[in-house]
């Protein structure tokens, strides 16, 4: 199981950190990730870290956002930066055994995810 949280209110420009802490099955050597969807849109990739810490990141939060995990308490952050308008939506966290970093981008190869947090940024 996931349990995204960390979601809220803030002003353009300020920061929010969220949280995914996994328990159960989910190994703690599962690539983990984060995607969004915006209002009325889509869902999309936001970022991935795999167990020994590589990252990727969407074009449009790269400098923005950090991603990182703590793997003795089975827990990863997003922790984000200089937030847009465009950056408000529903944030999911999932995580899955993604194996190659060709995959990490793409939804269907995460094979458990959280309820969502939203994260709403006001101008």
């Amino acid at each position: 199981q996931l349990q995204a949280s960390g979601g809220g209110l803030v002003q353009a420009g300020g920061s929010l950190r969220l949280s995914c802490a996994a328990s159960g099955r989910t190994s703690s050597r599962n690539t983990m990730g984060w995607f969004r969807r915006p209002p009325g849109k889509e869902r999309e990739f936001v970022s991935a870290i795999n167990w020994s810490g590589g990252t990727r990141y969407s074009d449009s939060v790269k400098g923005r956002f950090t991603i990182s995990r703590d793997n003795a308490k089975n827990t990863m952050y997003l922790q984000m930066n200089s937030l847009k308008r465009d950056d408000t939506a529903v944030y999911y966290c999932a995580a899955g055994p993604i194996s190659s970093n060709s995959m990490l981008s793409y939804a269907r190869y995460y094979a458990h995810w959280g309820q969502g947090t939203l994260v709403t940024v006001s101008s």
